[in-house]
């Protein structure tokens, strides 16, 4: 007799990510790469040469660091990108604030110290925690752990969180409400 249950094959193919995740994921990238400049143009100029170039596979042979270029990440048009552009902008705009945030917060650790991924990543979040109110806090901090998972090191979800907690304790608006 056949088994009426479905079973399940797993997805083989890696799933797309959401708009709003793969405008994080470039927002990150993007921060990453000023963070690691040492010359900084006109932003409005950085972003469009950013945004417009469609990003590259990483080859087989290539460094761990090809792998931050995700692949799927830049193949769309510039417009794609405008929440991206924003948090960019915002998270740069406000850069002492964000990271005084994060210095405060990150108990026992200089900027200096903490990966460039990983302050890349607090930056964005820390941003939206403060500035974002149409994200409720809660979705800043679960993506910020998901890049941290997906694009940092092994035990980096568990900094990176841990250093959002103690700046979520010091927000005045509800957590899982967009105001």
């Amino acid at each position: 007799m056949p088994d009426d249950k479905k079973t399940s094959e797993p997805n083989r193919d890696r799933a797309v990510p959401a708009k709003r995740r793969q405008n994080r994921i470039a927002a990150m990238q993007f921060l990453y790469a000023w963070n690691a400049s040492a010359t900084h143009g006109d932003l409005a100029d950085e972003l469009y040469a950013f945004f417009s170039v469609p990003q590259q596979s990483p080859e087989k042979d290539a460094p761990a660091d090809a792998a931050f270029a995700d692949t799927e990440n830049r193949g769309n048009p510039r417009e794609f990108y405008a929440f991206a552009e924003e948090l960019v902008t915002g998270t740069l705009k406000n850069l002492s604030r964000v990271d005084g945030v994060i210095s405060d917060a990150a108990q026992n650790w200089e900027l200096s110290r903490i990966a460039r991924c990983d302050l890349a990543i607090l930056r964005l979040a820390v941003y939206e925690l403060l500035y974002r109110t149409d994200i409720p806090p809660v979705v800043s901090i679960n993506e910020a752990i998901d890049l941290a998972k997906t694009f940092s090191s092994a035990d980096s979800h568990r900094f990176v969180n841990g250093v959002l907690d103690r700046v979520k304790k010091n927000l005045s608006r509800p957590l899982r409400t967009a105001l």
